[in-house]
């Protein structure tokens, strides 16, 4: 590409051949793609640029051998509308289809015979009662525990989501107010908010935490049901949204590193990369925040520094491939163990012969450095103790996978420093599971931000924005 170049074809022209509007979107994880895929549906002609040799960000699969290996479980609910609309888009969503009606097996490890597993589930009820059954029935909880864990909940729903004072306070404290026990923090908020948040509840933002629980739990019968994907992640964040991109006409530039971005003379943005030069109408950085403060030009943000304050948490992800079948059920949650939730990614990864086990391990900060030799020695004997299947299985592979910033921190204060998809700079945008979309670091999250910076741009270039799902908290 030559200095100055337009992103695409001739300069100045639309992917129809008309004279029209350029983006550049630089990162390719889930925000990026949304962004770059919603600019494009609008006419707009579009570069997308991502430094990795893939596209899926931190949502995506390797080779290990003849397996298929995600980085790490990635689920979605019901409620998760514009991750669904997602999977729509790129044609994708019978891969990774939901459960008919939530039901999540709950094994406590130190739990009595014939106590030890538990099940949330659903009726077909209104809320609240969908749970009630659930809840009044709970092995893990004693009777008291459960009847405070339903006037904790009602609480819950009664506070207002839009008040900035939740932010400021963590879930834990708020819980102990509402006499939530040590134990019911174990067995059901943190079983839930863990997985949601990255973060125990003493971590964690009421604000965020509130909206996990009332979106989820407390919204509508079935926002709760739980969806996965029954292939690899690559397939769909990768082959099926190039795929999709591709359709779309949007040039997509893989292993291509962004340098710097700076305000074009006469008007727009020029996007350097190492021997090029781009020149566009709107650039959306969708890139995790430390890379996005050092790529903004000054003025763009008030308080730049901002960006830094805002903390990230791991996921360790624990491989265990064994010579047989040790697990019956697609996945469960355990207690009494370190072990938080484990799925049956067998087929997803092509084993032919044995089961293939992941351990999705949140708010992993203990254990994100450990050695591997130490983590096999903490977590094959918790399988076993879970697992009766599991004691006499050999272990074919044991393996892990860190993801040390999987997420930004959901800590009390967060929501403050997480900013919109306007900067002060005209046509330049953010995007991010990080910014202000109301939800936590989840694949809605980050797919919320694409479509709200797209509907930024798309007003600010005066494109057709019909055809986005907009939803109010991402607006």
């Amino acid at each position: 590409m030559t200095e100055a170049a337009r992103p695409g074809g001739t300069p100045g022209e639309n992917r129809t051949g008309r004279p029209g509007s350029t983006a550049v979107v630089v990162g390719g994880g889930l925000a990026g793609v949304t962004t770059a895929l919603a600019l494009a549906d609008a006419g707009v002609r579009v570069t997308l640029l991502e430094g990795r040799p893939r596209l899926g960000g931190l949502a995506f699969s390797f080779q290990r051998g003849t397996l298929t290996v995600d980085n790490g479980q990635h689920v979605y609910l019901r409620c998760c509308t514009a991750y669904r609309r997602f999977l729509d888009r790129i044609d994708a969503a019978a891969l990774a289809p939901l459960q008919n009606r939530l039901d999540v097996p709950v094994l406590d490890a130190a739990g009595r015979p014939g106590r030890r597993l538990g099940r949330l589930r659903r009726d077909a009820l209104p809320v609240p009662l969908h749970l009630g059954r659930s809840l009044a029935t709970y092995p893990h909880l004693s009777l008291a525990e459960r009847a405070r864990v339903g006037r904790a909940a009602l609480a819950l729903k009664a506070l207002d989501l839009d008040d900035p004072a939740l932010d400021e306070r963590d879930f834990a404290g708020w819980l102990a107010a509402h006499g939530q026990s040590a134990r019911a923090v174990e067995a059901l908020w943190d079983l839930v908010g863990v997985a949601t948040l990255n973060a125990v509840a003493r971590d964690a933002s009421l604000g965020l935490a509130a909206m996990v629980f009332r979106t989820g739990l407390l919204s509508d019968p079935g926002a709760a049901d739980i969806g996965w994907s029954h292939v690899p992640l690559g397939e769909l964040h990768d082959r099926l949204a190039r795929k999709a991109l591709d359709s779309a006409g949007v040039r997509t530039e893989l292993r291509t590193r962004v340098t710097s971005v700076r305000a074009a003379e006469g008007g727009g943005w020029r996007v350097e990369v190492p021997g090029e030069s781009l020149d566009a109408d709107a650039v959306v950085l969708a890139v995790p925040q430390r890379e996005a403060y050092d790529l903004l030009p000054p003025g763009a943000l008030d308080r730049p520094e901002r960006l830094l304050e805002i903390g990230t948490a791991p996921i360790l992800n624990v491989h265990v491939v064994y010579d047989r079948q040790v697990l019956s059920r697609p996945f469960f949650a355990a207690l009494g163990s370190p072990v938080q939730w484990v799925f049956d990614r067998t087929e997803a990864s092509g084993l032919s012969e044995g089961q293939y086990l992941a351990l999705s391990q949140s708010a992993a900060h203990q254990e994100i450095d450990e050695p591997v030799a130490v983590l096999r020695e903490r977590y094959l004997p918790e399988l076993e103790r879970l697992l009766p299947g599991a004691r006499g299985a050999r272990v074919k592979d044991f393996f892990v996978t860190r993801e040390r910033t999987a997420t930004f921190a959901p800590t009390p204060g967060v929501g403050r420093l997480r900013p919109g998809a306007r900067t002060k700079a005209p046509g330049l945008y953010l995007a991010g599971a990080w910014t202000a979309t109301g939800w936590p670091a989840t694949m809605e999250s980050a797919v919320r931000s694409g479509v709200s910076a797209a509907d930024a741009a798309l007003a600010a270039l005066g494109r057709p924005r019909d055809h986005l799902f907009v939803h109010e908290e991402a607006a």
